[in-house]
């Protein structure tokens, strides 16, 4: 088994630092690379959508990110204690007829022992917007260090 630094309990700079891992994973739009910080039994509620397993959120991440091209995320934590950790988010993306969306969210993380996440509850609203206002306009992946978080962005 792997372990997946920053462990639990977690500090706010450690969670801080795990909410930004995931979010540079996410923004890789790898899901095999991705699924490395779950655990093999993790368990999500994803919208109205249950996923159980690596595989499982390996096919999931798959069809997510056929459908939501372009995609770039942050997170920022919301609240934290012992071995979890609350973020918010919020995400642009196009679908493939070139219609412009902005997702906002809300996830619960629990992890275990070893940093890997057992457990992901997502609660997720897209609005459409014009292309003239997106607000993520950094090249595909990691969102670069000097990028505004989501409370500079006023989101």
């Amino acid at each position: 088994m792997s372990t997946k630094p920053p462990l639990p309990p977690f500090t706010h700079e450690s969670a801080v630092h795990k909410a930004r891992l995931a979010e540079d994973a996410w923004n890789s739009r790898t899901p095999e690379t991705v699924a490395l910080a779950y655990t093999d039994d993790s368990r999500w509620r994803n919208r109205s959508e249950w996923v159980t397993g690596r595989p499982e959120i390996v096919a999931f991440l798959t069809r997510k990110w056929a459908r939501e091209l372009d995609y770039r995320l942050i997170k920022e934590v919301w609240a934290h204690d012992g071995h979890r950790i609350a973020v918010r988010f919020v995400y642009e993306w196009h679908d493939d007829s070139g219609a412009w969306h902005r997702s906002h969210g809300n996830e619960n993380w629990e992890f275990d022992a070893d940093g890997l996440m057992s457990a992901r509850h997502a609660s997720i609203n897209d609005v459409p917007i014009d292309a003239s206002d997106r607000i993520f306009h950094w090249p595909l992946g990691r969102r670069p260090d000097d990028h505004p978080g989501l409370t500079d962005l006023g989101l």
